[in-house]
């Protein structure tokens, strides 16, 4: 018995239009979109200098310093992915997104 096999379909791909009033924010790429930003905390009580957060971090926000401490290097450098905080045995580090400063208008 030989078995049966399907026909090869042709794949082929409409392309989608949108109206305006359907576009959404992230269709659209606007000046006015701000970057998120993140904070990275290290508790150093916690952390026993293992490396691991700095080796992980993609964007190398994160280094170590001469005694193989970590220190953030460049928060502003830093997606949020949580690599660094997954990965600590310690616990030691936490990723959190920046709040942004609300600017009060002066009031006359």
């Amino acid at each position: 018995m030989t078995p049966k096999t399907k026909p090869k379909r042709e794949k082929t791909r409409r392309a989608v239009e949108k109206s305006p009033s359907q576009l959404t924010v992230s269709d659209t790429n606007t000046p006015s979109e701000e970057k998120r930003r993140f904070e990275i905390n290290i508790f150093r009580g916690w952390c026993k200098c293992c490396g691991i957060c700095a080796a992980f971090c993609p964007r190398e926000c994160i280094r170590l310093d001469e005694d193989g401490a970590p220190y953030v290097e460049d928060a502003d450098r830093c997606t949020g992915c949580g690599w660094c905080e997954i990965h600590c045995p310690d616990f030691a580090i936490s990723v959190h997104e920046r709040k942004a400063k609300e600017i009060e208008a002066p009031e006359d």
